[in-house]
């Protein structure tokens, strides 16, 4: 049956950005898997969000850090620098709850805080 990460988190761009996110996830690389994104029904104020969340098999984990890894690299729209940004807590069945934060145009990876242990189950 093979191991399973279940993936949640969210991320934050602008108009701009959303365009180039939308473009990524759309990507017919992975069908299956790529249903997990959402946005909200419709926008409020300023700041775009767009949430995953899915549980994967684990072989198909590197093509889903790609894709945010991809994301993360879209450039800031204007002057202001604002580049993509995002959290999400991905729990493997065997190793546990990592956090992915996205920042500064990369994904970095760390064990998730002790407080999180509640999603492993």
């Amino acid at each position: 049956m093979g191991l399973y990460v279940s993936i949640r988190g969210w991320l934050e761009c602008d108009a701009t950005q959303l365009v180039s996110v939308q473009e990524i996830i759309s990507s017919p690389a992975e069908d299956h898997y790529s249903n997990g994104w959402s946005t909200p029904r419709q926008h409020v104020n300023w700041t775009h969000y767009i949430f995953y969340g899915a549980d994967i098999r684990e072989s198909a984990l590197d093509w889903f850090m790609n894709q945010i890894r991809q994301i993360a690299r879209i450039p800031a729209p204007d002057d202001d620098g604002d580049l993509i940004r995002g959290l999400f807590l991905a729990s493997h069945e065997v190793d546990g709850t990592a956090e992915w934060q996205v920042r500064e145009g990369q994904l970095f990876i760390a064990a998730a805080d002790a407080r999180h242990q509640y999603l492993d189950g």
